[in-house]
């Protein structure tokens, strides 16, 4: 087994995280899900960001297969912010309601499937604990739990990548920077898009959003933060 599965939603993360597979292994496919999310116009940004990438370096060679899963029934049982049109707000757990339970170990899982049926070893995701939002299925131990699960439940050896774990926004940028210099970062500002919202007219210097929920936050204050470092 040998190659890359991507988990692509079209967002700022899992396009820096596409770059970096598409860096390091000669076979790469895609992989998004469609679980009836707020913000589904990521996955109109998912097209044109697979198209635009394919012009870099030697990737369009590399880049294979992209295919979207339908989880509609995850939104079905689903009552948060991504799912639901209400407010996004702390709940009493600590949480904010943009946590949808479950979400990154069914992705995971569902994308650990197709990798085993295509012959890929690596899945690779955004997750990460550094800037984000809380979510216990972003942690690296949960990676790591996840990742002995279902190599049992599958009898393989898949391993689960985790490019952006200990790294926070500006980092992403610098390493959106490192990996395929300005032209890589203003397709990653211009094209992906990370906000809650789903805002795609409104366009900021750190990219489409509405720039008022976590997800723009955090990608606002990570750019400005890269920006000034590499000034």
């Amino acid at each position: 087994m040998s190659g890359a599965l991507v988990l692509f939603s079209g967002g700022q993360d899992s396009a820096t995280c596409l770059a970096w597979a598409l860096d390091r292994f000669d076979r790469v496919e895609t992989i998004g899900f469609d679980y009836r999310q707020r913000h589904r116009a990521e996955l109109d940004a998912r097209t044109v960001v697979l198209n635009k990438m394919r012009t870099y370096k030697d990737w369009d060679e590399r880049l294979g297969d992209d295919r979207v899963l339908d989880l509609s029934v995850l939104g079905e049982i689903s009552h948060t912010a991504l799912t639901k049109d209400v407010e996004i707000v702390t709940t009493a757990s600590g949480l904010p309601n943009t946590f949808v339970p479950g979400r990154n170990l069914l992705f995971l899982t569902f994308a650990a499937a197709v990798a085993y049926r295509r012959g890929l070893k690596h899945v690779v995701t955004g997750v990460c604990e550094t800037d984000y939002s809380g979510y216990p299925d972003c942690r690296d131990d949960t990676i790591k739990a996840l990742q002995v699960a279902l190599n049992l439940g599958m009898e393989t050896r898949l391993v689960l990548e985790t490019p952006l774990m200990w790294v926070d926004k500006a980092e992403t940028w610098a390493l959106a920077d490192g990996l395929g210099g300005p032209d890589l970062v203003e397709l990653i500002r211009s094209e992906t898009l990370t906000c809650y919202q789903g805002e795609t007219e409104t366009s900021n210097a750190w990219g489409r959003g509405c720039g008022e929920c976590p997800a723009c936050d955090l990608r606002r204050s990570g750019f400005d933060r890269w920006r000034a470092a590499s000034a």
